[in-house]
């Protein structure tokens, strides 16, 4: 029988890799993240494969993720969350090992991401048709392609509907960081000319979003609104119920997996387009319509 060598594998392991720095300290239990593994873990073990996370702080010797590859035999890797600017993982990225990416863009690697331009376009235009004309944004950190396309894209639609952006109304925080969050919209709240809604990075952000509100003895939505991304199940059980975009983590993950696994088994014919999945806009309770308040 012929031994079949994939990209210096000395045989096939049918293991998957998958990188998942998550910063916040919630490790798998993210309320985001968990569902696109779970879906990605579903379809690949559909497909005969297992799955192994992979950490490099109980390497001896130091390994680098390619080392890490090589060593325990995975046919491919996909990056879920992590610094995507990082020499480790630009290594990886290039190496020549299957891979995938989540919600990052390299030359000649899938990538499975969602359509941030029409959601951020779908938020500002939700906040105008609500009567809303000071709108501030508070970002994730800006290192990623995702951050960069929202605020790129949150700028071109105020320019559309003719809103200024008064110097201080873009704010870069961090994603999943409630702490940061509450300091920041504070800050927001306390200006001469306050918001009458913010954005926010995420979700989860929204929690220390509302006690800013809640410090300053602002209500939500009757005196500041504010608007999500993500569409976790858990925030739409606060009342009010988030305002928020809704991503297709369930596509994302299972497409991410398909993606992956087409690229082991045939490599020279892998698509390597990215798939952008639409979004969806979900209408809470978080946003005043300050036109019928008028």
């Amino acid at each position: 029988m012929t031994e079949t060598i994939i990209n210096d594998f000395s045989e096939r392991s049918y293991t998957l890799g998958i990188v998942y720095e998550e910063e916040g300290g919630r490790g798998l239990t993210h309320p985001f993240f968990s569902l696109i593994l779970n879906e990605f873990k579903i379809e690949a073990e559909a497909h005969g494969y297992d799955i192994m996370f992979m950490s490099l702080n109980k390497n001896v010797g130091g390994d680098n993720y390619c080392e890490h590859c090589r060593k325990k035999q995975m046919d491919g890797v996909c990056v879920v969350c992590a610094d995507f600017n990082s020499p480790r993982i630009r290594e990886l990225a290039e190496s020549g090992i299957p891979c995938v990416t989540i919600d990052h863009m390299y030359k000649k690697i899938p990538a499975v991401m969602s359509d941030n331009e029409t959601g951020m376009q779908k938020l500002v235009e939700y906040a105008v048709n609500n009567g809303h004309k000071k709108i501030a944004f508070v970002s994730g950190q800006n290192n990623s392609i995702v951050t960069k396309t929202r605020i790129t894209q949150f700028c071109n639609v105020m320019k559309y509907f003719k809103l200024p952006i008064p110097e201080g109304y873009i704010r870069e925080g961090k994603y999943d960081d409630v702490r940061m969050t509450r300091r920041i919209v504070a800050e927001l709240l306390r200006m001469p000319e306050r918001p009458t809604c913010i954005l926010l990075p995420d979700d989860i952000c929204y929690l220390g979003a509302r006690e800013a509100a809640q410090d300053l003895e602002l209500r939500v939505p009757a005196d500041i609104s504010f608007m999500g991304y993500d569409g976790i199940p858990l925030l739409q059980s606060i009342s009010p119920k988030l305002t928020t975009i809704r991503q297709s983590t369930d596509l994302i993950g299972k497409t991410a997996a398909q993606r992956l696994i087409s690229l082991i088994e045939n490599p020279k014919s892998a698509n390597r387009i990215p798939s952008v999945y639409p979004i969806e806009l979900i209408s809470g309770g978080t946003v005043e319509n300050i036109q019928e308040n008028s």
